[in-house]
Order: C-alpha cells, then sequence, then structure tokens
C-alpha cells in the first residue's frame, strides 16, 4: 500500500464491510463536506449516547465542533464514518497526542447512532481505524470512557489486541497495542466468518421475495423464477412487481400473488428481490429496492462485465449502489438460489424444480453447468442424497463461492460442499476458509478455465500468475478434495454424503464377474489404494452368497472399504434382492465402513440401492441422528479444533451399547465403471488421511541461529541501494545472496571466478583440490545437457585441460563466466524455490533438478509459511522421490537435512515479504547432509497483505 501525500484524501481507506446482521455499510475518511451529514447523523443520536461521547449533556454540536469533526490533515486528525445510502451511522476519530507527530499515541473515540447499535460497527470502525493508525506510525491507542458505557468498552476489550487498563477520576482508561496478535486477527476473521455467513443466510431464508420484472404473459424469466416459487412450496409472501402493470392491477392470475408496479408500492417488508429486467432497468430497480428496505438482490439480467468494457463498468456501478444500500447481490447474469429446508422451500432460480432435500451444499459460477449436476444428482441420487443450497453466482460481482464456505462452515443442514469455479477471485481467503471448512466436512472442487491465460468473460477478478498444477497443491494442502470433471465432482459427492469415511486405503473387492473385478483392482493399485485379493463369487451368486462375502469383508479388520461388482447373472434373482442383500451386509457392520457398487446395465439396481426404507423419509430430516453435528458424527469440536474419527457427516452412527449402527438402513452409492467408483473411494481416503493429520497440525521450527533482525537490516540497505519497489523487483548479487541466506543457517558452497586459466588456478588452490569447474552465465546456467560441468579435477593439469575445453566450447571465460567451485559429496540433485504470487501468497517448491522438474513437472508445492508435516509431504510427494529413499539398492540420502533446509527457505521468506523470490539450484542431497551449489534471491518492497488487514468486501 502506497502511502498519501499529507492532507491528501486516501481512497484506499474507502472499504465496504458486512455487518453483524449480514447487512452492508461503507467505511470512508470524513471530509470538510460532510458538515451537514454529520449534523443530521448527531440530532439522530440519543442524549445517553451524546453524555457517553462527551461526558456531559451535549444536545447539539457547536460550528466549531463540525468544523473539528470534519476537517482532518489524515495524518495526526484522522476521521472515519459508516455510512448506509451516503448518511453517518457512525462515526470514529483520532487526535495524536500530542499533535505535532512526535509520538506513536493517539487518543480514539466512536459514537454510533442508536438504531446501528448492536450491528458490529463499532468493531468493523476500530479494526480499519487501527489499520490506518498503524500506516501513519501511531502504535498505541488511548481511550476514556465511562463506566456505565458498557458496550463500548466490550468493543475494545474484545478486540483482541495487547491492553491496558485503569481506572482514576470516574474514568475507565484503556490503552491498545496496535500490533496485530493472533488473537486479535482470530477475533477478526471470527466476526468476519459470522457477518458474512449471516449475509449469506438472510438470501437462503427470506420472509418474502418480490419478483421484478413479472411478465403479464406466460414465459419470460420472470415469470418462470415466480412460478418455480410457488411450484416449490415457497413458505413465504410473494410479489410480482412489474412498472408496466395496469395502474389497477392487485393481484397476478392465475398465480394469485399479489401485483404491484414497483417494489415500492407494497406495503410489508420484502427481504429478497429477483431482479429480471434488462440491464439498463437495473439502476432503478436497485434503488427502489433499497429505499423500500431490501436485504439482498438476485440479479438473473445479463448485459453486464460478460460483454465488455461498458458492461464492466455498469457492474461495478451495481455494486456500489446495492451496497451503499446494505444490500448484498448474486449475479449479474445469475441462475439464482434455492433453499430445500422445509421452513423455507425456496426456488428463486430458473431450475425447473426444486430438487429433494438433502445435505450437499452445491455452488456453480456457471449456470448451465450448475443446472446439469442439479439434473443429474436428481437423476443419479434420488433417495441416496439431497441437495440442501445452491446457488449459480454468475459473474459473482459480490457473493462469491467464499461467502458460502462461510455459510456451510457451521450450516447444520449441510454435510458436503461441492463447487465448480472458473475463477478464484480472492486464493489466500479462499484456501484459508477451505481449510477451515474442511476440517468439519468434505469439499469438493471442479476447476474450469485451468488451462485459460484469463479469467472467463464475466469474472472481474485478479489474475495468478501461478500453474494449475501449483494451484492443486496448495488446494490439497488445505484439505479441499480437487477433481478433474463435473462427473468425478458428483461421484465424489454422492460417496461423502452417503457413506463413513475409510479409516485406511485397504479395500476389499468381491462379486459375480472376475473380469470386472480385476479392473477393479487395477483402477485401486492406479489410485494409490491397497487392493486386497479379489474374492469371485461367479455369475451363479445368489442374493445370500454377495450378503455373506460382503458380511464377511466389512467385519475384517485388515479391510477398511469394500467395492462390490455385479454383472447380469444367471438366476432369478432380482435387482431388488441384490440390493437388500448389499444394504443388509452394510448396515450391520460392526463398524462403520464405505461400500460402493460397480454394475454393468443392471436396470433398477442403483434406484433399490438407494430408495428408503420403507415408512423412512427420501432424506435425513436436519437435525435428525446421524445427521451434520448432532448424534455424534464428528468433524469438529465445539472450539473449532477438528476431531481426528473420520466417520462422515450425514452417515449413521455407531450404537455403543451394541456395537452395530443404531439405523440399520443402508443407502449405497453405484457406479456404471469400476474407475468412476475407484476414483471417488480414493479421494475419500485421501481426505480421510488429511483430516485425521489435521488434527494434530505440524509446526513451524524455531532455530537458534536465525538472524531475523540483521536479515531485516540488510535487507532495507539493498533496497535503498537499488531502488527497488513493488512494481520492480532486484536481483541480487551472488555475495550479497550468500550473506542473507547466511543469516538464516543456509549456507552455499564457495564458488570463486575464473575469468582465466591462472585466476583458476590460484581459486582452486584456495579451495583446495579437488574442484569443479562450470559456467555461469544465464544461457548456460543449468544446462547440463550441454556438458558443460568438469566436476572431481584433481590437480593443476586437470583444471587447465578442463578449462580449454569449455572454453573451446563456450567461448572465453568472462562470456560463459568460468567459476570454480569445492567440490560437495555426491548425492541426489534437487531444487527448492519459493515465489510469491500477488492473489494466492508465498509458495515453497520442491523437485528433483533437470528433467524430472523442468520436463516432466515433477514439481511438490506448500503454501509459506511451512510445517515440519508439510517440508515431510512435499518430500515424498513426488513421483520421483524413491530416488531420495535408496531406489535399487542406492544409499538413502539425508531427507532430515533437506527437510531442515525447505523450512529454513520458507521461514525466511515468510519473516521478510521483501524476498519474492529463492531459487536454490542445484541442491545435493547426500547421504550425510545437503549442499546449496546455486543460489539467487530477488527482493522488491512488498504490496499491502489485503488478508491480513481489516475486514472489506472485494472491489473488482
Amino acid at each position: 500500500m502506497q502511502t498519501p501525500s499529507e492532507h491528501a484524501y486516501p481512497t484506499h481507506w474507502e472499504a465496504d464491510v458486512v455487518l453483524r446482521d449480514g447487512g452492508t455499510a461503507q467505511i470512508r475518511p470524513i471530509t470538510a463536506d460532510d458538515a451537514q451529514r454529520l449534523v443530521s447523523f448527531y440530532e439522530q443520536v440519543s442524549d445517553e449516547s451524546k453524555y457517553y461521547r462527551f461526558f456531559a449533556p451535549y444536545p447539539r454540536l457547536s460550528d466549531r465542533d463540525v468544523h473539528r469533526f470534519t476537517h482532518h490533515d489524515y495524518v495526526d486528525r484522522v476521521g472515519l464514518a459508516a455510512t448506509v445510502h451516503g448518511d453517518f451511522i457512525a462515526t470514529v476519530r483520532y487526535d495524536r497526542v500530542p499533535a505535532s507527530g512526535a509520538t506513536d499515541e493517539a487518543e480514539v473515540a466512536f459514537l454510533v447512532q442508536d438504531a446501528h447499535q448492536g450491528r458490529g460497527v463499532a468493531s468493523a470502525l476500530l479494526e480499519h481505524i487501527a489499520a490506518v493508525a498503524r500506516e501513519r506510525g501511531i502504535r498505541r491507542f488511548t481511550a476514556e470512557v465511562l463506566p456505565a458505557n458498557t458496550k463500548m468498552i466490550k468493543v475494545f476489550t474484545d478486540a483482541g489486541y495487547t491492553q491496558k487498563r485503569s481506572f482514576e477520576d470516574g474514568v475507565v482508561r484503556l490503552e491498545l497495542d496496535l500490533e496485530p496478535t493472533d488473537r486479535s486477527l482470530a477475533v477478526q476473521r471470527a466476526r468476519e466468518q459470522r457477518a458474512e455467513a449471516r449475509s449469506v443466510q438472510r438470501l437462503l431464508a427470506p420472509g418474502s421475495v418480490a419478483v421484478v420484472g413479472t411478465g403479464r404473459e406466460p414465459g419470460g424469466m420472470g415469470r418462470t423464477v415466480l412460478r418455480n416459487l410457488l411450484a416449490g412450496g415457497f413458505t413465504g409472501r410473494t410479489y410480482a412487481v412489474n412498472h408496466a402493470f395496469p395502474e389497477g392491477l392487485s393481484k397476478l392470475e392465475p398465480e394469485g400473488v399479489p401485483a404491484h408496479r414497483s417494489v415500492r408500492g407494497i406495503a410489508e417488508p420484502v427481504d429478497l428481490a429477483v431482479v429480471a429486467v434488462p440491464a439498463e432497468q437495473v439502476p432503478s430497480v436497485v434503488a427502489d429496492c433499497g429505499e423500500h428496505g431490501v436485504q439482498g438482490l438476485v440479479v438473473l439480467s445479463a448485459g453486464y462485465a460478460e460483454s465488455g468494457p461498458e458492461g464492466r463498468e455498469r457492474q461495478r456501478e451495481l455494486v456500489r449502489q446495492a451496497r451503499s444500500y446494505g444490500m448484498r447481490i448474486v449475479g449479474p447474469n445469475a441462475l439464482g438460489l434455492l433453499n430445500t429446508a422445509g421452513d423455507v422451500r425456496l426456488n428463486a432460480s430458473l431450475s425447473p424444480e426444486l430438487p429433494a432435500a438433502g445435505r450437499l451444499g452445491l455452488f456453480s459460477q456457471s449456470g448451465a453447468i450448475g443446472i446439469a449436476l442439479l439434473g443429474g444428482l436428481h437423476r443419479r441420487a434420488a433417495g441416496l442424497v439431497g441437495i440442501s443450497t445452491f446457488v449459480s453466482a454468475g459473474n459473482r460481482a459480490d457473493v462469491s463461492g467464499n461467502d458460502f464456505l462461510q455459510y456451510w462452515y457451521d450450516d447444520p443442514e449441510t454435510d458436503v460442499v461441492l463447487m465448480y469455479l472458473e475463477s478464484i477471485g480472492n486464493p489466500r481467503k479462499f484456501t484459508r476458509l477451505a481449510r477451515r471448512t474442511a476440517a468439519r466436512k468434505p469439499v469438493v472442487v471442479v476447476k474450469g478455465a485451468r488451462h485459460g491465460a484469463s479469467a472467463p468473460a464475466g469474472h472481474t477478478v485478479p489474475t495468478t500468475r501461478i500453474p494449475d498444477a501449483t494451484v492443486s497443491d496448495l488446494l490439497r494442502q488445505a484439505g479441499v478434495i480437487r477433481v478433474d470433471t463435473v462427473t468425478e465432482l458428483a461421484d465424489t459427492g454422492l460417496l461423502l454424503a452417503s457413506q463413513p469415511l475409510p479409516e485406511g486405503p485397504r479395500v476389499a473387492i468381491l462379486g459375480n464377474s472376475e473380469s470386472l473385478a480385476l479392473l477393479t483392482y487395477d483402477s485401486c493399485l492406479t489410485e494409490g489404494l491397497r487392493p486386497l485379493p479379489p474374492r469371485d463369487l461367479t455369475t451363479a451368486a445368489a442374493a445370500d452368497d454377495f450378503r455373506t462375502a460382503l458380511s464377511a469383508a466389512l467385519a475384517d479388520p485388515a479391510c477398511d472399504a469394500a467395492v462390490v461388482t455385479a454383472i447380469p447373472w444367471v438366476g432369478d434373482m432380482s435387482a431388488g434382492d441384490l440390493a437388500e442383500a448389499v444394504r443388509e451386509a452394510a448396515a450391520a457392520a460392526p463398524v462403520a465402513k464405505p461400500v460402493t457398487v460397480v454394475h454393468l446395465e443392471i436396470p433398477g439396481l442403483a434406484e433399490a440401492l438407494a430408495a428408503p426404507e420403507p415408512g423412512e423419509g427420501a432424506a435425513p430430516e436436519p437435525g435428525s441422528p446421524g445427521c451434520g453435528p448432532v448424534g455424534g458424527v464428528p468433524g469438529s469440536s465445539d472450539d473449532g479444533r477438528p476431531v481426528t474419527a473420520t466417520t462422515a457427516p450425514g452417515t449413521r452412527t455407531t450404537d455403543p451399547a451394541q456395537g452395530v449402527r443404531a439405523d440399520r438402513s443402508a443407502r449405497i452409492p453405484a457406479y456404471p465403471a469400476a474407475e468412476r467408483a475407484v476414483r471417488a473411494l480414493a479421494e475419500a481416503v485421501r481426505y480421510a488421511r488429511w483430516r485425521r493429520q489435521a488434527a494434530e497440525p505440524g509446526r513451524v521450527p524455531e532455530f537458534e541461529d536465525v538472524d531475523e533482525a540483521g536479515a531485516a537490516a540488510d535487507i532495507e540497505v539493498l533496497l535503498e541501494a537499488h531502488g527497488a519497489d513493488a512494481e520492480r523487483a532486484v536481483t541480487l548479487s551472488a555475495a550479497d545472496t550468500q550473506r542473507l541466506l547466511a543469516r538464516y543457517g543456509i549456507a552455499v558452497l564457495p564458488a570463486l571466478p575464473a575469468p582465466d586459466p591462472e585466476t583458476a588456478v590460484r581459486a582452486a588452490q584456495r579451495l583446495g583440490f579437488p574442484v569443479a569447474l562450470k559456467p555461469t552465465a544465464p544461457h548456460l546456467r543449468h544446462r547440463a545437457d550441454l556438458g558443460g560441468v568438469r566436476l572431481d579435477l584433481g590437480g593443476e593439469a586437470e583444471l587447465r585441460r578442463a578449462y580449454a575445453e569449455l572454453t573451446g566450447l563456450f567461448g572465453p571465460g568472462e562470456e560463459s563466466r568460468l567459476v570454480v567451485q569445492a567440490m560437495a559429496q555426491r548425492g541426489v540433485d534437487t531444487v527448492v524455490r519459493a515465489a510469491i504470487d500477488p492473489a494466492a501468497g508465498a509458495v515453497l517448491s520442491f523437485g528433483l533438478a533437470g528433467a524430472p522438474s523442468l520436463l516432466l513437472g515433477d514439481t511438490a508445492h506448500r503454501l509459506i509459511p511451512a510445517t515440519d508435516r508439510d517440508a515431510a509431504e512435499i518430500v515424498r510427494s513426488i513421483r520421483t522421490a524413491p530416488l531420495l529413499f535408496g531406489w535399487r539398492g542406492a544409499a538413502p540420502v539425508d531427507t532430515a537435512a533437506l527437510e531442515e533446509l525447505l523450512l529454513r527457505v520458507s521461514r525466511l521468506v515468510d519473516d521478510h515479504p521483501e524476498v519474492v523470490g529463492a531459487d536454490l539450484e542445484p541442491v545435493i542431497v547426500a547421504p550425510r547432509g545437503v549442499h546449496v551449489l546455486g543460489a539467487s534471491l530477488r527482493l522488491a518492497r512488498p504490496p499491502a497483505r489485503t488478508d491480513l488487514g481489516p475486514r472489506s468486501l472485494p472491489h473488482y
């Protein structure tokens, strides 16, 4: 963040925030033009609140007060206002003490309009004024509060900052250290989660809906949404709105819905408006909705960012206008919202029917993909699982997948989250929210536009330079189940929503086809599972044979999951008989284990496996035993920490008294191909392993020999010397790189320049034979394929001969930049890198040097700061990892030393965001120790960390 000059209006302090009740407000600096707004605001504040602010009766502001409270230098005196539709609802200001700017202390004071107290306005303002103060060199706030003003005292004490509290002369004096702490960050993020979840809940559970743009004739988007609302059984009030309705029309027939020419003509409150009018008419509709107090909008209208620059600006203005009224937007260009809860039954979308209620939460950035997913799940999962909530966000100019992750995190009616994404506007926040949510319930993601250079039309989001493979690694680090296709998204979601999580990778395979069992066995090996020898029941197997075999497999402690394979059989067994046998065996298992069925051309089997038992509903009711966090289903403790149990949310629980499932019915997912079933099962195995590990997260180790302060001083000197800024990075010299790495205990093997043979000999004598001779010119570095490195040169004659060979190949020593380097112990050549992506954050990468990483892309990635567990995983997750552990009888190398190096690089980049790039190549991992043969560092002024600043909604 660049600091503006003194007295200039700081536009970067403007922000939109979500308040505790889910509404929005705008925060901005107060200016001299706000005098009348301030007076009007003050007139609406109660006498009691005025007394708490000024410690005496203060019925009105004098002209001098108004001037003082609206004129700021934005350095020593700063005032911020929270506004809704341009009107002040709260103010905060600080004054440096003394006002000379020579101190780092300021006095802070708030005033919140009584009608808006309890909405979390003061807490949001405190976050923003604290960030402003830190930017202006202020490190401590002081505040004097009357003891009776308990609400304001709570705002300060609950903020999480280090504080002191004293009482003198009848006043409570508070001192707050503004340096962010782990607790202040946790408080900020908890408030963010509650507010954003509440804003989504207001959209999903409205008490009334107005469809603006309802046509007078059947057809059209507006009339279609209205009919879908009514057909779905929406439990609230519904209104049809169209400015073209005749003056006397009070009811729209045949629907029998109240008809109005504008939203402001509706006498009752309206919670949600679905907007289906041409884009040029939307601003007037938004104004009507805002004036009427509508809480949220679903904008189906097209003609926004997807249509070009003019539409992009129209979209930005739509967001600005809606937020100014405190409203949030789904869309524009959206398909709509669904909520199947029995007390809501909302179908505010173009989907022709409300799907069956269930435990899947579904988010789609594409309307077409969203409709296809809903239809596919309805056909495949009828009776097996259903949908809790669904949103197709369109251009998602406001409400995004991050908001829905906040909502689903603690939504008791959602057990599995499925997301189709085409772009990720805030990857840092997404991975943070996904990690937290995945500790409670599975999050399955398929990302479109994986190989595109830009986001799809309409998605005005920041772009990221990191490859898709890196994104995939980072998502998996966060516990996200990343799949490649929409089909895999549905396959995996069905299994996770209907089956318990497996305890391990051991899979029993049984069925009446040896060939299908072998295909399943091969698929298990491909996916990294450990299949047990298949059991062939022959094509003459009856239902009892399947029941007996599956019961035995599930009772075997060496089995973690079972796949039942079936082809058309010989005999009179029906699909219902087979389904009943499989379901009974699964329900009677002493320990809950996942079961899937792979079948070829057996009509009715999938439906019979998913059908409810007689007298049983089609889907578990929210809050019923075994659903969500109720009924002993684990996932997270009350304080949010993940737990180790691996029963999937929404599955049946075990009766501790009997040792069997309390609910003896079992619904089983069926797949038409072994590969699809096994892939879904493998994702469940990997997710279960991640969740067990997340219960005991790794740690970021401390190193006693790290000189953080010394490195910071070096970096500042180097940045000043090179004139680096946030837009231009500088590459350090070899000497500066080695000195900075040494601050973090990373030694680079010495290399001395050899511009001519005589200098090369002297360098070798200084380092001690044997030595290596190699070029370091940019176009020759790390090019082993050119044969440009000479190793184990044991004497002067060998060195001179090698020098002549290399200069013959590459030209004079000055051009090829030949260097002499001490020989390192033999080992495995690897590469360690760290880079900062503006959107995703700092990323640590590891792979084997040369062809494995460059040609095959065999590189693993983790977010920084890396933990000791991350370091161990990144080393073992590359496909060529066996070379590090004694492949084909070779000596294993020192992976512990390699992991320590990775952690030291991670610590360097995490401590100093000015280090925007680090490349260590090659790093030779020997049987004992590691040797860094080459290294380069890039420095730049770090950009602002939006994920560590005060809460605010993004502006795209």
